[in-house]
C-alpha cells in the first residue's frame, strides 16, 4: 500500500470521524435536549486520557527511532515503556468497566502494540511483504478494539471509533516509513498530527465516559 496515499486517506477520515464521535453527545439513541445540554464535563479524566494517549504514540516513536539507530537497547526500552503505557490504558477502562474489561483491553492493544512493532521492524528492513502483512493486522485490531469499545458504551459509534483508529494506523505507517528514510521534516509534520490525533481519541473516550458515569467520570 502506498504510504503517502495511505494518509491521506487517514487523513480524510480524521476529518470524516472526528464530528461522529462529537456526536456521541447525542447517543444512545435518542436522547432529549435536556439530557444532552447536562451532560457532564470531566476535564481530570480528559486530561488524563490525552497524557496517557500521548504516552502511547511517544514510546512507539522512540521505538521507530531507536530501530532506524540499530540501537538495540533503547528499542527495549521504548518497547517496554510501550506496554506499561497499554497497561495504565487498561487500567483505566478496567476502573469503569470491572477487571475483566480491563484486561480484554490490555489484550487488544497489546494486539495494536504488536501489529506497530511489526510495521516498524519491517520497516527497518524495507520488506515490504512484511509490511503489508503489519498493516493488516493493524487494521484488523482497528476494527477489534471498535467493536469492545462500542459494546461497553453506547456513546462510542463502533464505524466512528474504527475509523480514528484506521486514521491512527496511517499515521504509524506515515512516521514509520519518514523515520526509516531520514525524511526528519516530514516525520515532524506526521508527528504534529499524530499528537493532535490523539487528542481527539482521548476526547471521544472521556465524553463517552462522561455520559455513560456521569458519577464517576469528572
Amino acid at each position: 500500500m502506498n504510504t503517502c496515499r495511505f494518509l491521506l486517506a487517514a487523513s480524510t477520515l480524521t476529518l470524516a470521524f472526528a464530528p461522529a464521535l462529537a456526536q456521541t453527545q447525542a447517543a444512545p439513541p435518542h436522547p432529549t435536549p435536556t439530557e444532552a445540554s447536562a451532560t457532564p464535563a470531566a476535564p481530570q479524566l480528559q486530561a488524563a486520557l490525552r497524557q496517557l494517549w500521548l504516552g502511547h504514540v511517544t514510546h512507539t516513536r522512540e521505538y521507530a527511532f531507536a530501530v532506524k539507530a540499530a540501537d538495540t537497547a533503547a528499542a527495549n526500552r521504548a518497547a517496554q515503556a510501550v506496554v506499561h503505557n497499554a497497561q495504565q490504558l487498561a487500567d483505566a477502562i478496567a476502573g469503569f468497566y470491572g477487571k475483566a474489561a480491563g484486561e480484554k483491553m490490555l489484550a487488544l492493544l497489546g494486539g495494536h502494540w504488536s501489529a506497530v512493532k511489526a510495521l516498524t521492524d519491517a520497516g527497518g528492513k524495507n520488506d515490504k511483504v512484511a509490511t503489508n502483512r503489519a498493516m493488516i493486522a493493524l487494521m484488523d485490531n482497528a476494527g477489534e478494539i471498535a467493536i469492545f469499545l462500542s459494546g461497553a458504551n453506547p456513546y462510542l459509534p463502533e464505524d466512528a471509533v474504527r475509523g480514528l483508529l484506521v486514521a491512527h494506523g496511517g499515521h504509524h505507517q506515515a512516521q514509520i516509513h519518514d523515520v526509516m528514510k531520514g525524511d526528519l521534516a516530514g516525520e515532524e509534520t506526521t508527528w504534529a498530527q499524530m499528537r493532535a490525533h490523539m487528542d481527539v481519541i482521548a476526547d471521544a473516550m472521556a465524553g463517552a465516559l462522561a455520559r455513560q458515569f456521569p458519577d464517576k467520570a469528572h
